[in-house]
């Protein structure tokens, strides 16, 4: 191998590692890092703050998916004596409507323990009165105070939607039909053919955000009050990275101007 070859390989090696780091280190945007006062540096919050606090519970869930995507998992609260801890009750700081798909444990891709967080799991994250009824319970019972919509990029029930096929079986029907305003809109709006599952996976979490702020008689009330947030992110899957949707931050209550 020459001298000149082995050089631009070097360099394109450093220059992948180094696109590589930044991007993991900038997983949320500028904005939501000075609203959220994110530090660079940090990847811990306390859990009781986050239970009182959920602009805080936000940080803990961005500081613990931080350490997973860099391979610095801590497993918080999963011995034996944590399962007997939490045996007279929960406290979630926490309630995640996810996707089902198997390949985003929600505990694990945000290094969360026992008792920390609340799920409710559908494919697309699809919701329907269940759905309400459990994400109202950790609201109202458990005194739950963030709720993070959580999409996933390759989402399968996305592609579905984006595809409209003319016999699905079964029951797949209703998670076509639930998320076919987002496949609609992406068909529109996306700059190609290649960012149009994107476009679609984003546009169907920021659209399950605006159904659970305006829903009636509690999650409506209690966002407007403040009292609860309601937020959208979406999972990488190569990367392990979630993103929460700037848009959801910015118009929490306390960023409101």
């Amino acid at each position: 191998m020459n001298m000149t070859l082995s050089k631009t390989l070097l360099s394109g090696a450093f220059l992948f590692l180094a696109t590589m780091f930044t991007h993991a280190h900038a997983q949320q945007s500028a904005a939501i890092q000075e609203m959220l006062d994110l530090e660079a540096d940090q990847y811990f919050a306390d859990r009781d703050s986050a239970y009182l606090d959920p602009y805080y519970g936000l940080k803990k869930l961005i500081y613990g998916n931080k350490r997973f995507a860099e391979n610095k998992s801590i497993k918080p609260r999963q011995t034996d004596e944590d399962l007997r801890n939490n045996e007279l009750g929960q406290k979630p700081f926490a309630t995640i409507i996810g996707c089902a798909d198997s390949r985003v444990p929600n505990e694990i891709i945000f290094d969360q323990g026992v008792g920390d967080l609340f799920i409710t799991r559908t494919a697309g994250q699809v919701m329907a009165e269940a759905s309400y009824g459990t994400i109202e319970y950790a609201t109202v019972v458990l005194n739950t105070r963030l709720i993070v919509v959580l999409g996933h990029e390759s989402c399968g029930a996305v592609k579905a939607a984006m595809q409209l096929p003319e016999n699905p079986p079964g029951h797949v029907v209703t998670l076509i039909n639930a998320i076919k305003p987002a496949s609609l809109y992406a068909k529109d709006n996306a700059k190609g053919e290649d960012d149009m599952l994107d476009t679609a996976v984003r546009k169907n979490v920021l659209e399950q955000v605006e159904l659970l702020r305006g829903l009636e008689p509690v999650l409506s009330r209690k966002f407007a009050s403040g009292e609860v947030l309601i937020v959208g992110a979406v999972y990488n899957l190569h990367s392990g990275q979630v993103e929460f949707l700037e848009e959801t931050i910015k118009s929490l209550p306390k960023f409101v101007q």
